[in-house]
């Protein structure tokens, strides 16, 4: 029992339920190991009890949590209700100055007398305050710190509270000289909305050869799709894999979901040519950037003719060398006090990640393996090794800023082109545990942990991923300074971000090292906290937010996501009356806040669902978890299913005997439901065949390795699919949907339709 205390004041489940109706104990090693890694000792009865008395005394004795949250729509925050009377609080704001209120009597914080004005940084703190009830002045037109626009202010109940959106210093001092100081998170309500219903495309952009690019999808193709798609086909949106620092070594883990570091960006993606230093090199740097292109085109030429896989280490290998010689190169004066400005802006951050790349460069790619010295980034070991690699860490800076400029650029090319959302970047669930963020930020990840999910209906073994989780409680303690970090990098140049296994934010499955996933448990994490972080980090970008909850996700995750603005990800198959007849739901039942797909990098294309594909090539590796003709039996009558619907609501005018019909009527049922947004995957455009990855497999299937292949697996480049018949006439489901959609608003000129765009009438090529 008191074990069961312990883990509950810790956030650790005891027991999960991993169905309706049915629950499954956590074993008590797992606690206890778990308990360990939140440096809780319950390792025995005693310690247990020893656990408990300081936990619970330190519950009783705290003012302030670490942090606390202010929402718009929301009362007084909850940790400041019970406050002793006469205790003071004051708040001193990211933008600087100081407000302070006094809690005066039995009523508590419901009612705050202003103790004192401090510095005025915005309007009156009277104004738009009820009688006896004080609020925080509200910026009224200055810069919101870090966004470049105007502060809001955020409200918490009939005007007791009024301050700028932010990350706040809190202070209370009780009678007696009791003191504590907490962070106040001051959030939007919502994160922000796309404008009207879009479409947009999916790809993984390594996956996605042109004409230009070295052997795998660039950030020069990133923006030339933008430009295409967002001109052409009105294309509001183009969605990629997480662009994240890989780690390096050879092989490296092909996989964008295990990246060495979420913060910084990976430069393999970078279009070398677009360098404006790469101009300027000498002749014989010039022969030999020019011997690199070609061994580029080389590889291009391996994968698009001779169907070999995608090669990220030997494209690496290429680009890393011309960085070095274009690193040499002096940069301009502006560019350099750009480059400055990006190294003072990033700060400790950036300067600890291209130092994990200098003395990787020299020990290896795991920290857990360097002299003992090394392996703290704030040691005086450390400090010494950084000076003497110093030209290093300044070429794993200058790599980080190029690849910054390039995918600013992506982003500005899409919103030239008319894009209403732009780019969406994925944020991976996690990070190697060997990388360069969980050295930089050890205390902050749980050591002798792994990420996971636990047993389910289509993986009876659980799942472990391989990814340190955060600790709630360090979070908590930093202001959630990592995640702040972590988010404001990804969304400085996004249009939108889709947050991988968006549940995490609620709670994470932590599988204990060297026990498989069906003894590890459930830890939570702040929601509420969370959200916020997110929620300000997305307003001051102006970004949309897409969380994939797709999976198991417990009772209540989903409404709270809603609720924040966050969409979700419906994937067609999946999206069936699970509670009740189990058939296929009808367009008007699916929700609308969701990003609506037919498939994902991690499914079956859609061409591979309606032949029956998928399940042959499971087979082939030995996948199937029933008889082949089982397998082959229910999927024929899902898709039977699937396709009777469709007929049904007049969407395959084509027949049933027409592959191509058949796709393009299952993006018609997905513009009937009234999801905001709507995801082509890129391959179902052209007919391919094969998943980008195959769950369960390692060697067995070359996971992120393929480029985009037409039907009979021939690769297709961007400029080929720019001029793809079966293409353009999968995108004239969209532009026949914003056709009709327009015809009923009869007094809306043409291209008026949010999220819709007219293409020039020479826009498609001939």
């Amino acid at each position: 029992m008191g074990l069961a205390r312990l883990a509950a004041l810790h956030g650790v489940a005891t027991f999960y339920e991993p169905s309706e109706g049915v629950t499954v104990a956590v074993p008590d090693a797992t606690v206890v190991a778990v308990l360990a890694a939140l440096g809780v000792d319950a390792s025995g009865p005693a310690a247990v009890r020893d656990a408990l008395d300081r936990a619970e005394a330190a519950a009783t004795g705290r003012l302030l949590p670490p942090t606390v949250v202010l929402w718009p729509e929301g009362d007084v925050p909850a940790p400041l209700t019970g406050l002793p009377a006469g205790t003071t609080l004051r708040v001193e704001p990211e933008a600087g100055g100081t407000l302070e209120w006094l809690i005066p009597g039995a009523e508590g914080v419901g009612r705050l007398e202003r103790a004192s004005a401090g510095p005025r940084f915005a309007a009156d703190a009277a104004d738009g305050a009820a009688d006896g009830e004080a609020a925080a002045p509200a910026a009224s037109g200055g810069p919101e710190p870090g966004s470049g626009r105007p502060a809001v202010a955020a409200e918490a109940g009939p005007g007791r509270w009024r301050l700028p959106y932010g990350v706040h210093q809190l202070y209370a001092e009780a009678p007696g000289g009791r003191t504590a100081r907490a962070t106040l998170v001051v959030a939007p309500a919502r994160v922000p909305q796309p404008d009207g219903r879009s479409h947009g495309l999916l790809v993984q952009l390594y996956s996605l050869l042109s004409a230009r690019s070295w052997g795998m999808g660039d950030l020069g193709d990133l923006a030339d799709l933008a430009t295409w798609s967002g001109r052409s086909l009105g294309a509001s949106f183009v969605q990629v894999n997480p662009l994240h620092a890989a780690v390096p070594g050879t092989p490296t883990d092909p996989s964008p979901y295990r990246p060495s570091s979420r913060r910084f960006p990976d430069p393999v993606h970078l279009r070398v040519e677009d360098i404006p230093e790469y101009a300027y090199a000498g002749a014989r740097d010039r022969q030999r950037l020019d011997e690199l292109r070609d061994k580029g085109a080389g590889l291009r030429e391996s994968v698009l003719q001779k169907g070999a896989l995608i090669d990220r280490d030997a494209v690496w290998t290429l680009k890393r060398e011309a960085l070095e010689i274009v690193h040499r190169i002096p940069l301009g004066p502006g560019r350099r006090a750009a480059y400055c400005d990006f190294l003072a802006e990033q700060g400790q951050a950036l300067e600890d990640h291209a130092t994990w790349c200098a003395l990787a460069e020299v020990h290896g790619p795991e920290w857990h393996s360097w002299p003992a010295a090394l392996r703290d980034p704030g040691s005086a070991g450390t400090a010494r090794a950084r000076r003497e690699l110093m030209d290093r860490v300044d070429f794993h800076s200058r790599l980080v800023w190029l690849t910054d400029r390039q995918l600013a650029a992506a982003g500005q090319a899409a919103r030239d082109a008319g894009m209403g959302v732009g780019i969406v970047h994925d944020l991976a669930v996690g990070v190697h545990p060997g990388g360069a963020d969980a050295w930089a930020q050890r205390e902050a990840f749980a050591a002798g942990m792994s990420v996971g999910a636990p047993p389910d209906a289509f993986n009876a073994r659980g799942q472990d991923w391989g990814l340190p989780p955060w600790r709630p409680d360090v979070l908590a303690a930093s202001g959630y300074a990592p995640y702040r970090g972590l988010l404001r990098g990804l969304l400085r140049n996004a249009g939108a971000l889709r947050i991988d296994h968006v549940m995490g934010l609620f709670r994470l499955w932590w599988v204990p090292e060297g026990s498989p996933p069906t003894d590890g448990t459930y830890v939570r994490y702040d929601a509420d906290a969370m959200l916020a972080v997110l929620a300000l980090e997305a307003h001051r970008a102006g970004a949309v937010v897409v969380g994939e909850d797709l999976g198991t996700v417990e009772p209540g995750v989903r409404e709270a996501l809603s609720s924040r603005g966050v969409l979700g990800t419906s994937v067609l198959w999946f999206e069936r009356d699970w509670a009740g007849t189990g058939r296929p739901l009808r367009p008007e039942e699916w929700r609308e806040g969701c990003v609506a797909t037919a498939t994902t990098h991690d499914l079956p294309s859609t061409a591979a669902r309606l032949t029956g594909g998928h399940v042959e090539l499971r087979h082939r590796l030995g996948l199937l978890t029933r008889p082949l003709e089982q397998e082959r039996t229910q999927d024929a009558a899902d898709v039977a299913e699937w396709l009777g619907v469709l007929s049904g609501l007049g969407l395959l005018p084509e027949g049933t005997g027409d592959e191509e019909g058949r796709i393009r009527a299952v993006y018609r049922f997905l513009l009937r439901t009234p999801a905001r947004m709507v995801g082509v995957w890129l391959p179902d455009a052209v007919g391919d065949r094969r998943p980008q990855n195959l769950p369960g497999t390692w060697d067995q299937y070359p996971n992120w390795r393929l480029p985009v292949a037409d039907a009979a697996g021939h690769p297709v480049t961007l400029e080929e699919l720019a001029a793809s018949p079966r293409l353009h006439a999968l995108m004239d489901v969209f532009a026949e949907a914003a056709a009709d959609a327009a015809r009923a608003l009869p007094c809306a000129p043409p291209g008026a339709l949010p999220g819709a765009r007219t293409a020039p009438p020479d826009a498609r090529p001939r």
